[in-house]
């Protein structure tokens, strides 16, 4: 009999990989949605890449309320907690992201460690491991944590570091025989499942639509989905990975970077891909006076930062593809599944 792994948001980008991948590799798979009406999105999302036939299995659970995750965790052998508020930017309600994050992360550890599972491998984010101010030169690594009180973070940083923490804290304390290992992902692009759900890659629809004038002096390391889901199920397989922190993000390119593979590498389908780039003046000028939302990327600009994934490699064996080939991807499934709208 194959072990029952519980993914939490399987209507996500990264939750609907993690699921269409461990029933590839032979998992029975459980996965959390907020209706049940939601059930036949994921069910259409994985047609095109896994058959679930009869390994794919339901349960109705929100990050927000505590109904539910008793059931959800019922006879499961493993989770993998991806599911947390996405975007960089809260609105009026900043404490709204970090709450949800924070407490649907703890009702996710308090229901599976009461059910006896073995191992949750939870998604963190690579801005939970880096200094306040990304641009401050060198390299990074797990033994490094972002103050969650800096006043300078935005409430995404501020969620995804206090969700960790927290998490930490609880096994520490009421783990019992649980194990928990974290992974921290930098910029998740790839292809999509679904044009329903583009996650964080709807930068590059944006981009391909020709919708942006410019891009920002913006820096990302760029991860590939699958190789995100890749790292997931190999820290959930290997006994070396219990306990411990793994940092996933990929190589290194700016924005401007991304434009030009986007235009150059897709022919006709790029034509509309500006490559621009706009000064950091303009940038912080329309975030003050015209956008306000854009007030959140301007301490990203010109970001010097990077993460090493040495132990993610070496314990693991990880090793990602490169990040031309991701963007590449990327762009022809958004194309694909018709999720670029045109100017």
């Amino acid at each position: 009999m194959s072990d029952l792994v519980l993914v939490t948001g399987g209507t996500g980008y990264i939750g609907g990989w993690c699921i269409a991948e461990l029933l590839r590799r032979g998992y029975d798979v459980r996965t959390t949605v907020r209706s049940a009406a939601r059930e036949r999105s994921v069910l259409d999302a994985l047609s095109g890449e896994a058959d679930p036939a009869g390994r794919l299995g339901f349960a109705v659970a929100d990050l927000t309320a505590d109904a539910g995750w008793e059931e959800a965790v019922a006879g499961v052998d493993h989770v993998l907690h991806v599911a947390s508020p996405l975007g960089v930017s809260a609105g009026d309600n900043p404490d709204a992201m970090i709450r949800t994050a924070h407490d649907g992360t703890l009702r996710v550890l308090r229901a599976a460690t009461a059910a006896g599972v073995k191992r949750i491998v939870m998604t963190s984010a690579a801005n939970a491991a880096s200094p306040s101010s990304y641009a401050e030169e060198g390299v990074t690594d797990e033994t490094l944590w972002t103050d969650p009180d800096d006043p300078t973070l935005i409430p995404y940083r501020r969620s995804k570091t206090l969700a960790e923490r927290a998490a930490w804290d609880f096994m520490a304390q009421r783990g019992g025989g649980t194990e928990l290992t974290t992974v921290l992902p930098g910029a998740v692009f790839g292809p999509v499942l679904t044009s329903s759900t583009v996650g964080s890659v709807g930068i590059v629809a944006r981009m391909l639509s020709g919708k942006m004038p410019g891009v920002p002096r913006i820096g990302l390391e760029v991860v590939d989905v699958r190789d995100l889901v890749d790292v997931h199920l190999r820290a959930l397989e290997s006994p070396a990975a219990a306990g411990q922190r793994f940092l996933a993000t990929g190589e290194f390119l700016w924005m401007r970077d991304m434009a030009r593979i986007l235009r150059d590498g897709l022919g006709d389908a790029g034509r509309h891909v500006s490559t621009r780039q706009i000064p950091d003046t303009v940038v912080r000028l329309v975030a003050r006076f015209r956008d306000p939302s854009l007030r959140e990327i301007t301490p990203a600009l010109g970001r010097r930062n990077r993460h090493s994934t040495e132990k993610a490699r070496t314990v693991l064996g990880w090793q990602p593809r490169p990040a031309r080939q991701t963007v590449l991807d990327c762009g022809e499934s958004l194309v694909a599944h018709g999720a670029v709208e045109r100017r």
